[in-house]
């Protein structure tokens, strides 16, 4: 990504943040998080990626939230950044926290024994010692 296209995802990360958090009404995005803002080189279309922090169960009724909430959201984006047309706002949601909880999970199950000095590893210990 080019630094413009850097500085504008994080200006409509900003920003819809805040819409979510102080303007938008409806009770299906509460305490919705943006994770990630991804901009195609033109920038008319921008990929926000949300969040709902470990209620990965009301996916479905963000994203309708979402579908329904899009109009106001990106009209208000628009008079709130300088572009000459507001991007597309396409919404994904973000399931980069739940694999990554799994795969602490499957981590944390693993039963690895402590590794064995080898021969090798032993002598020079010992030579170092001597040193």
């Amino acid at each position: 990504m080019t630094l413009k296209q850097e500085r504008m995802a994080d200006r409509i990360r900003e920003i819809l943040s805040q819409l979510l958090l102080f303007e938008v009404s409806d009770p299906a995005l509460q305490g919705l998080t943006v994770t990630e803002v991804v901009l195609d080189r033109e920038l008319e279309y921008a990929n926000v990626y949300v969040n709902a922090l470990g209620e990965e169960a009301r996916a479905e009724s963000v994203m309708a939230g979402l579908r329904r909430a899009h109009g106001f959201l990106r009209r208000e984006l628009a008079s709130r950044i300088r572009l000459r047309r507001a991007p597309e706002l396409r919404f994904h949601w973000d399931e980069t926290l739940s694999r990554a909880a799994h795969i602490e999970d499957v981590l944390d199950s693993l039963n690895i024994p402590p590794a064995e000095p080898t021969e090798t590893n032993s002598a020079a210990d010992k030579e170092s010692e001597e040193d």
